[in-house]
């Protein structure tokens, strides 16, 4: 035995523990939020207020870590705004003590807990607005667009092809050396690709070019993100599985090469667009299994290829092991795949109305071939092959290239997820809600109106006595107006439930500022008037 099998063998114990951990920490993982939106802020877009703000506010759909903040003033000169409050999902800025009359810019970027970095602008005028002054559109970059593309290609071929293809050579091949040289070379393709992807991660997440790519700073800042931890594991997972293959055959090779496999997945659960999704119990165990399921199989085709490139006896007995397992590796990814698509994309609609379905289908397309090139390898051409037939051989081996191709594009296709948010996160969008407090002298209400934009929406008021305790008003009217629009007041009465007063359907035709008022008849002989106003967006 060799020191490397020694080595291995000492570590045995641990890398049986450490799988065990880690499905305990997928199953224990915490929740995280989905991909944010913007909400509401203060100024709002496009405002004119009087006076300088003390604090301007940025509200999100889901917590946020700001990662750049920058305040450009009328003269064109731009502060760097490091002082700031993060209130779960509101983020609470410190503007400068010397703002003047005139427009103001609010660059913001921050990162969601799924790591996915967002940005934009907030325009706002103190007294009077510049000429002109308007939203600075965000620019995509798409120098670190490629780069993160072709680093999460790359982290793909190293993780399925790489990770998986020790996992085959062991399970499979029988520790066969034949396919060597291609795992490892996998193998160093995903290590580049964690490491790329860890630095264009930091340049999204900051928003600076690639030209700062080797900043220190640069890559604290992607590595701080969600994404961080995704880099350390599938980094471990390449070693894992480096380590599987030079641990020659046996009992221990075999247990480092699946410790290699459950970190890989693990790695990929923990950041991204499907593991941030809730049900946390059902999404992260789905995704890695997902992982899990297409590199058993991933893997195993360069080893297979390798063998019958140099022997048919051999080649056989491989293509039998793999045909024997193959089938429960697909019914769990058909499964785990299921429940990510139902989950992600919600509605048929989403499919075709959304960059996400599109890539979604293009996705599905490819895997309908690969399932069918499988059918086929599985069905007609295995049989021939184990028995040794020239033809059957060239046949499968030409098929098993071409699954190669296709996962390849599957892998390319999938990437681009990374710049798509998913169908969910944009129902949630479109459904957030605008909350406006109004009080008066005898009562409080906390109104809400789902969603804030134009069209049919629902109001629901909460009404309490100014001291907050419990308020029981006979009678309660809604009244909308937007009288820069010469739009009259809209009156509604509201509906009596057990969490309040609702309008369940009420249509606001334009977007824009709206007055929002209260008639709150406490008794026969008191009413009161509650008004303010809320933002209707397009």
């Amino acid at each position: 035995m060799t020191p490397l099998c020694h080595k291995a063998l000492s570590l045995t114990g641990t890398l049986q523990r450490l799988a065990s951990a880690i499905l305990l920490w997928l199953v224990m993982t915490a929740a995280a939020s989905a991909h944010a939106s913007l909400n509401t802020t203060e100024p709002r877009d496009g405002s004119v207020v009087c006076a300088a703000p003390r604090v301007m506010v940025l509200t999100f759909s889901e917590p946020v870590s700001p990662t750049s903040l920058k305040l450009t003033r009328p003269d064109g000169t731009t502060v760097t705004l490091k002082s700031f409050a993060l209130k779960d999902r509101t983020v609470e800025i410190t503007p400068p003590g010397d703002l003047k009359e005139g427009s103001y810019l609010l660059s913001w970027r921050v990162v969601s807990e799924d790591g996915h970095p967002i940005g934009g602008s907030v325009v706002f005028s103190i007294g009077q607005p510049n000429a002109g002054a308007r939203g600075a559109a965000a620019d995509i970059d798409w120098p670190v667009r490629a780069g993160l593309w072709i680093g999460k290609v790359a982290l793909y071929v190293g993780l399925f092809l790489g990770v998986g293809g020790a996992f085959a050579i062991h399970w499979f091949a029988d520790g066969s050396r034949n396919a060597l040289r291609q795992v490892l070379a996998t193998l160093g393709i995903g290590f580049a690709g964690a490491l790329l992807s860890a630095g264009f991660q930091g340049l999204d997440t900051v928003g600076e070019p690639v030209s700062r790519l080797f900043l220190p700073t640069v890559w604290k800042a992607g590595m701080v993100t969600s994404f961080g931890p995704t880099v350390i594991f599938a980094i471990a997972a390449l070693a894992l599985a480096g380590l599987a293959l030079a641990s020659g055959r046996g009992r221990d090779a075999r247990w480092i090469s699946i410790s290699a496999v459950m970190t890989a997945a693990f790695a990929l659960c923990l950041s991204g667009h499907a593991s941030a999704a809730d049900p946390q119990w059902l999404m992260r165990p789905a995704v890695f299994l997902h992982v899990a399921a297409i590199a058993v199989w991933a893997g195993a085709l360069l080893p297979i290829l390798a063998e019958f490139g140099k022997g048919k006896e051999a080649a056989g007995a491989v293509l039998h092991r793999f045909s024997a397992f193959i089938p429960w590796a697909v019914l769990v990814l058909a499964l785990a795949s299921g429940v990510l698509a139902v989950v992600q994309i919600r509605t048929p609609a989403g499919l075709v109305t959304t960059a996400y379905g599109i890539v979604f289908l293009v996705k599905l397309g490819l895997l309908v071939l690969l399932f069918a090139l499988a059918a086929v390898n599985r069905w007609k051409l295995t049989a021939g092959s184990e028995k040794g037939e020239p033809a059957a051989i060239r046949l499968l081996v030409r098929s098993i290239a071409a699954e190669t191709i296709i996962l390849l594009l599957i892998f390319a296709v999938a990437a681009t997820w990374r710049f798509t948010p998913p169908p969910r996160t944009l129902i949630a969008e479109v459904q957030r809600t605008a909350v406006v407090h109004l009080e008066t002298s005898k009562a409080v209400a906390d109104v809400k109106i789902t969603p804030d934009r134009v069209g049919e929406v629902a109001i629901s008021a909460a009404i309490a006595k100014s001291d907050r305790s419990p308020l029981d008003p006979q009678e309660v009217t809604v009244v909308l107006s937007n009288p820069g629009a010469e739009i009259e007041p809209i009156r509604r009465r509201a509906e009596k439930g057990k969490d309040g007063w609702t309008v369940p359907d009420i249509v606001l035709p334009i977007p824009g500022r709206w007055r929002l008022r209260l008639d709150v008849i406490i008794s026969d002989f008191e009413i009161t008037r509650m008004e303010g106003e809320i933002e209707i967006a397009p």
